[in-house]
């Protein structure tokens, strides 16, 4: 399914650019800005089971991307001056602003000096746990447990399944059935239970990926200290906010601000909803950031930014440089909002 929905999107983009639609949508639906989302930026790996392809691109692509949007005279913008034009109402000039998720060691290591290349200002959103070695990366540990095994036991439903990962294209299927069972879990602690079981039962030290991945506290002091990096907050454990209570999803925003408040010294204003699709992010979720006093946040959910989005700073959607579209003719088609338009029925604003 999930390969699927990529050929679909492929075939879209793709149809779009070839037929020169989005040239036609581009004056309707570009709006005023866009907000890119990334995560991981560094060289492509050589393994043939990538199911997590889709968070990294290369620096090269990122390259190209800026590169596209300096020809087009698009400012390069950090997310405190989106809520600025926003909220002043000035959209005199496009914009586009660069953020990333989870507070990775690549974004340092590979995207800072192509963004330096550029003079690009770009918002970190870090996952305080993460920081301190002790977060949950499940789905990475879900990769590195079906990339070494021939078969899984789940207990799916309450009934132990037999998942056979022995082959390239069985082990596709194995994390999509996975990753989607895991995700639906009712709570962040069943969550951790059944990928620490399964980590245990494979040998794979899951903490180990959240230290070899993540940026320490220490790295990030430095890293915060640049001239182009902004530090946002991106929850503590990286659960599902809209699967939890209301006092445990205020505490994962609250305190994971404070966290990084206490240890960079330097205030955070803006909020990542972790997954961010309307099923991790939805209206309680918007009205509980505005509450907890951030000026913006962002969802994963595809759009532009518009006048509208003025109205909803805490809902704002991002595009996503996904890497399994790493072409420099899908950016001309991305950034007309051709894509998310049809994506969201031509609606401008999908704040519900």
């Amino acid at each position: 399914m999930k390969q699927l929905r990529s050929n679909v999107i492929r075939a879209g983009l793709e149809a779009l650019y070839f037929t020169g639609a989005h040239r036609l949508f581009r004056p309707i639906f570009a709006g005023v800005g866009s907000i890119f989302m990334l995560h991981h930026v560094r060289p492509a790996p050589e393994a043939a089971f990538r199911p997590n392809s889709h968070l990294e691109i290369t620096p090269k692509f990122l390259r190209t991307v800026l590169s596209h949007l300096r020809s087009h005279d698009v400012d390069i913008v950090t997310m405190d001056e989106v809520h600025r034009r926003l909220s002043e109402r000035d959209f005199s000039r496009r914009f586009a602003a660069f953020t990333f998720d989870d507070g990775y060691r690549d974004n340092r290591d590979f995207a800072l000096p192509v963004m330096r290349e550029f003079d690009a200002p770009f918002t970190v959103y870090v996952a305080s746990d993460f920081a301190q070695a002790q977060g949950n990366l499940w789905w990475v540990a879900l990769e590195m447990v079906i990339a070494a095994a021939s078969s899984l036991e789940i207990p799916i439903d309450g009934v132990t399944t037999r998942i056979d990962t022995s082959t390239l294209s069985a082990k596709s299927v194995a994390f999509e059935r996975v990753h989607n069972w895991l995700r639906a879990l009712p709570g962040r602690d069943d969550l951790d239970r059944e990928i620490g079981e399964l980590c245990s039962r494979h040998g794979i030290d899951r903490r180990k990926i959240c230290s070899d991945l993540c940026m320490s506290w220490d790295e990030l002091k430095g890293f915060a200290g640049e001239a182009l990096v902004s530090i946002g907050a991106h929850s503590i454990t990286h659960c599902n906010i809209a699967k939890q209570t209301d006092e445990m999803a205020s505490e994962e925003m609250t305190r994971s601000r404070s966290r990084i408040e206490d240890v960079l010294q330097r205030p955070v204003l803006h909020f990542a909803y972790p997954y961010g699709d309307r099923h991790a992010a939805g209206p309680r979720e918007f009205a509980l950031a505005k509450r907890c006093g951030f000026k913006t946040a962002v969802t994963t959910r595809p759009g532009m930014i518009f006048p509208e989005s003025a109205e909803h700073p805490t809902a704002l959607p991002r595009l996503s440089l996904n890497g399994n579209f790493q072409q420099e003719r899908i950016l001309p088609v991305l950034t007309s909002g051709a894509a998310t338009a049809m994506w969201n029925g031509f609606r401008r604003v999908d704040a519900a």
